[in-house]
């Protein structure tokens, strides 16, 4: 399969105009199914970045973007995600081909994600207003919120259109202009929405889309002074990087990095339910998840229980070709993601692990395909429990009371997401309280919405993504007091 765009194969988008980077570089998309090439894009370099940031600073100050007001902004916003909407076989397909995600899934979880945010955050830009404070002062003192300026979206190879629009969509709906860079090994849906977004309206320079590589176009990105807010999503790793550079030059940042999020299951819970919450939240994504849940904690009473459920159940998860209707678990999304997945494996029989299913490659057409593992028996020290492995792997401890539930859950340094499985509503909460996790979820998993806020504590970053608070983070407050005298 080869695809095209209207507006010619794999270009940057850069002030309105498609254009090969400047010297002429491109690079292969893989199709993790099959390990093919599928198509080439335009590689940028720092003057193509460079050029995007300076189209991206001339529609912010010389442009009508800025100026509009919310309820205007917000008409092309909604018009997004009608188009988003209208596109969604099309946009399905880039997802599935270029991530290796199950074609089941990827319209009503990826591209219906994406147009509901947009279409949240249409409405929402029209709350974008300020407030009048009562002072001593003798004046009339009111506040004024306003856009930032130019933001640099930076974004991962697993979600790249729902991660892509949790920036744009509330950058724009604020009145500021974006360079946009998706990750190397996944930039087919980026490239795809430049174009709906042009046709939906949105002013020549406000989106720019920037192909290429993370040491060359990303880091390139994170150093240009044109650039007022950096939104980024990645490993905690790269993330502590971009961070010190935009710390240097005292620029503000949302960061949404790793997880290693802990599933508690207490002996009170309905273990059928749970059982298929638990297998979601490891297998979503084949585990290519920050906010998936690769640590289960079972209460010791359930806990043999639970585990010959998961050897049962966790084998007939059906793996295999994404565009396959009854696929619910593709492939990885390359082959370095997949090796690492394998090198974590060997780790933990190293460690001692029970291999309880899985632990091996599946050789499925040339793809990078992983079986579901179930791992138990480690010790909370070990590596494979306190990294995040980003694969289709879960592993497995028993607690003896909710206190050491609590301590085995908030002993990693991340904290992202968390879950509960319980009956008991009163310990739902309790517990959720003294998780340290951006996000908890009870008795279900990945239940996500435009409007509820995500993001991290510890070393899962800082910021929130999705809700009122995500648009605030794109914006600015000034102060205005006028004397009464």
């Amino acid at each position: 399969m080869t695809t095209t765009f209207e507006s010619g194969p794999g270009r940057l988008f850069i002030g309105g105009q498609w254009r090969e980077a400047a010297d002429g570089a491109r690079t292969d998309v893989i199709d993790p199914s099959t390990g093919q090439v599928v198509t080439t894009v335009a590689e940028a370099g720092a003057a193509d970045v460079d050029a995007a940031v300076r189209a991206a600073r001339e529609a912010f100050d010389h442009g009508p973007w800025a100026g509009l007001s919310g309820r205007e902004r917000g008409r092309v916003l909604h018009r997004v995600s009608e188009l988003i909407r209208e596109n969604a076989d099309e946009l399905a397909a880039l997802e599935s081909l270029d991530v290796g995600k199950p074609i089941s899934l990827c319209r009503p979880v990826d591209v219906l994600t994406a147009a509901d945010e947009y279409e949240y955050c249409a409405a929402l830009a029209q709350t974008l207003d300020g407030a009048t404070r009562d002072t001593p002062l003798g004046a009339f003192a009111y506040t004024r919120r306003g856009p930032l300026g130019v933001v640099a979206a930076i974004t991962p190879f697993n979600f790249p259109l729902i991660l892509s629009s949790s920036k744009l969509a509330p950058a724009l709906a604020a009145g500021n202009t974006v360079v946009h860079k998706p990750a190397d090994e996944t930039p087919l849906s980026a490239l795809y929405m430049a174009r709906l977004l042009q046709e939906a309206g949105v002013p020549d320079g406000v989106v720019n889309v920037v192909t290429g590589s993370g040491p060359v176009a990303g880091e390139a990105l994170l150093r240009n002074p044109g650039i007022d807010k950096l939104a980024f999503t990645g490993s905690t790793a790269v993330g502590r990087h971009a961070a010190s550079v935009a710390g240097q030059a005292l620029k503000p940042v949302t960061m949404e990095l790793g997880g290693n999020a802990a599933h508690v299951v207490f002996e009170d819970a309905d273990l059928e339910k749970a059982v298929g919450a638990v297998i979601k939240g490891f297998v979503f994504n084949t585990g290519q998840f920050c906010m998936g849940g690769p640590r289960l904690l079972v209460a010791r009473s359930v806990y043999s229980t639970l585990l010959n459920i998961l050897a049962d159940a966790v084998p007939g998860v059906p793996v295999g070709d994404p565009r396959a209707p009854e696929t619910v678990v593709g492939p990885m999304a390359g082959e370095r993601h997949l090796r690492k997945v394998e090198e974590y494996v060997e780790l933990a029989r190293k460690e001692g692990a029970r291999i309880v299913c899985g632990g091996e490659r599946l050789d499925l057409n040339g793809g990078y395909y992983y079986k579901p593992t179930v791992l138990a028996g480690l010790p909370n020290d070990s590596r494979v429990i306190q990294e995040e492995i980003f694969g289709p792997v879960l592993t497995v401890q028993p607690f003896d009371s909710e206190d050491e539930a609590v301590e085995l859950a908030n002993s990693t340094p991340y904290g992202l997401a968390s879950g509960i499985q319980t009956t008991d509503l009163t310990r739902a909460h309790r517990v959720a309280d003294r998780l340290q996790a951006g996000i908890v979820w009870i008795n279900d998993w990945a239940m996500l919405d435009p409007a509820v806020p995500f993001g991290g504590v510890k070393d899962s970053g800082f910021g929130r993504e999705y809700g009122p608070e995500a648009l605030a983070s794109y914006t600015k407050v000034k102060s205005v007091v006028v004397s009464l005298d």
